[in-house]
């Protein structure tokens, strides 16, 4: 009999189980249940639809139930820094704030006064992002200060649904590190910035790494779904998840997860906080068994998703609607041939510009950003993603040269994994721009990482080496040369 492993895997556009077993020492996946994640507008705020996401969850599980398929192990991952507030009988404060909503503008220039920038790097290790976790709560601490003073505990996303299923609350390192209040250095809350912050002392609590157990399914959840399992703590933050899964066999690699974020990088034993690093923007987020992932934030697949969303009429918040509606619906494979058939044009912009985080409109803004430096504008579909593909080709370029000069070694190769390694011809243009191989797989990377802790704590693989090892004998993965 099989023994099964389910990962629960939430995107900002879609939730996916994987079920996962070890058959002759490889990995076999099984995609048994996908689900929306969708923002909804409330109270004036772009915010995650955490009820729809629930739902989600439970319906999965009652999949497997359906199958026969019965997991023993749960894991969920998501994406950082978003966060949700429980008062004292644990029921939610407020909304669920999604990191894209603007209440965050101007709140980098807030914590400056009370922090300066450069501390703060060097104590936490964080890149700076306008959405980070400390913006989010110094922006709440302004408009709604009595939900922080009512709260009792501050779970991140995954934390809250772990919570959800077994009653047991956990806070997770990987997804914490990404708050920017956590030290970087002592691997926990760093109580002196939360104090100045403001911050209530009572909502950090304990870190847990990945693989801890966080408990068996309630009562009530085993009532709903038909079955019992465990829940163990993956990687919780999707990124850090997907790069447990990279098969690196060039020591020196790159990493990149590519989804709808490119996070470009490598995995350090000790994290680099010097002001050099700080001025390049790169970050360092806590790992499983406290290894750093020493990378780059790009903007990503969000820029081709958005055009994609516009050109199709879709609303990706409520009452967004786009302008640029085509009449057709494109699939990626259409964009890509768009892109293709405008090869020649020249344009590229800064795909981590803040201007792309969430436009009303990507197009309008690509256009404009083209405009204000002296390039043609893109005035068709594959004008418009030939710049966006040659953007990302650029920025993934940048990131490696940054990269060497920070860490003093010369990269020969990038390993591609997520949703993103499957665009061989952004895998091209990658390795034409960088003049490096590209080895792109395995897909479901973030699915794989989040797997890979729950089997190592089942005694399925001895460390992260053995199941690096099979996921490498598992997958077929394909090598891009530059040209």
């Amino acid at each position: 009999m099989e023994k099964y492993y389910l990962a629960i895997d939430i995107g900002a556009s879609s939730g996916r189980h994987i079920l996962g077993h070890v058959e002759d020492g490889k990995l076999v996946l099984e995609e048994v249940h996908r689900f929306d994640n969708k923002q909804v507008q409330r109270n004036g705020h772009d915010c995650w639809d955490v009820d729809n996401l629930w739902t989600g969850i439970l319906d999965g599980l009652k999949v497997c139930k359906a199958t026969g398929k019965i997991p023993t192990a749960i894991g969920i991952d998501t994406w950082a820094v978003d966060y949700v507030l429980l008062d004292g009988d644990d029921n939610m404060i407020g909304d669920a704030v999604a990191y894209r909503d603007r209440r965050t503008a101007d709140m980098d220039a807030v914590v400056d006064e009370m922090i300066p920038r450069s501390e703060l790097y060097a104590r936490t290790g964080i890149q700076y992002q306008t959405f980070n976790t400390i913006y989010q709560l110094t922006a709440l601490k302004r408009e709604h200060p009595e939900q922080l003073d009512a709260a009792e505990s501050l779970l991140m996303i995954p934390d809250y649904f772990h919570f959800k299923l077994t009653g047991v609350k956990k806070q997770e390192y990987t997804n914490a590190t990404s708050t920017n209040l956590v030290n970087a250095a002592g691997k926990g809350w760093d109580r002196s910035l939360i104090e100045r912050l403001g911050f209530p002392q009572k909502l950090f609590g304990e870190l847990s790494m990945p693989g801890t157990e966080v408990g068996e399914l309630t009562e009530e959840i085993q009532k709903e779904v038909g079955f019992n399992a465990i829940v163990i703590l993956p990687a919780t933050h999707d990124t850090g998840s997907a790069f447990l899964a990279v098969p690196a066999k060039d020591e020196n690699a790159v990493y990149l997860s590519s989804g709808t974020w490119s996070l470009l990088g490598v995995e350090n034993n000790e994290p680099i906080i010097s002001e050099a690093s700080r001025l390049q923007n790169f970050t360092n987020e806590g790992g499983a068994w406290y290894r750093f992932r020493y990378l780059k934030n790009i903007m990503g697949l969000w820029m081709i998703q958005s055009v994609r969303r516009e050109l199709n009429g879709v609303e990706y918040i409520a009452g967004k609607a786009s302008k640029y509606a085509a009449g057709k619906t494109y699939s990626f494979p259409d964009l890509i041939a768009e892109a293709q058939g405008a090869e020649d044009f020249p344009s590229a912009v800064d795909a981590n510009d803040s201007s792309f985080l969430a436009p009303d409109s990507m197009i309008d803004a690509i256009k404009a950003y083209c405009a204000k430096t002296g390039q043609p504008v893109p005035a068709t579909t594959g004008e418009i993603m030939q710049c966006v593909y040659r953007s990302l080709a650029k920025c993934y370029k940048d990131a490696i040269a940054g990269l060497s000069a920070l860490t003093g070694k010369t990269y020969t190769s990038i390993n591609i994994v997520g949703g993103g390694c499957q665009d061989m011809y952004l895998n091209q243009l990658t390795a034409n721009a960088a003049g490096i191989p590209v080895c792109a797989g395995p897909v479901e990377g973030t699915a794989i990482g989040n797997l890979i802790i729950q089997m190592i704590a089942g005694g399925e693989f001895q460390d992260l080496q053995a199941a690096r090892t099979a996921v490498a004998n598992s997958f077929n993965m394909k090598e891009v040369l530059p040209c």
